[in-house]
């Protein structure tokens, strides 16, 4: 392995240096790097709320799309007793970089104790839909 694959290596191994050199590969080759975006999911009591939540977040510019889907059927086990509830379902994307970030921030404004946020890396997709993300979650 030479010193290159090394360094690079090196850097995957740190989240917050391996989406730096995500990023770096996707600009230097113009190629898509799976995992540079997340898809977070989040469960609010109505859609009032989620509207809500989806509005600051595109305003904060820590997603660039948010769908709300509404009544989703929740049943689990909460301090002791299971919940049966309807739900909204929050899908929303950004950047796999901002995604510590937007779930902090969901936790926030959340009415929940403990707020259901949790992500997956974006695997593969249309170019176009990439760039339009990239760009919606940039800073100005």
């Amino acid at each position: 392995m030479g010193e290159a694959q090394i360094l690079a290596a090196s850097f995957l191994t740190y989240p917050m240096l391996r989406n730096l050199t995500l990023q770096l590969h996707s600009t230097v080759t113009g190629s898509y790097v799976s995992g540079t975006h997340s898809i977070v999911f989040a469960n609010c009591p109505n859609e009032q709320i989620a509207r809500d939540i989806a509005r600051a977040l595109l305003d904060k510019k820590l997603a660039a799309s948010v769908n709300i889907l509404p009544k989703a059927a929740s049943l689990y086990f909460w301090k002791g007793e299971i919940e049966e509830v309807t739900e909204i379902l929050m899908l929303i994307k950004t950047k796999t970089a901002k995604v510590h970030l937007l779930s902090s921030y969901i936790r926030l404004l959340h009415p929940f104790e403990i707020p259901e946020v949790f992500s997956f890396p974006m695997d593969q997709g249309d170019g176009h839909f990439f760039k339009w993300l990239e760009e919606g979650v940039q800073e100005n």
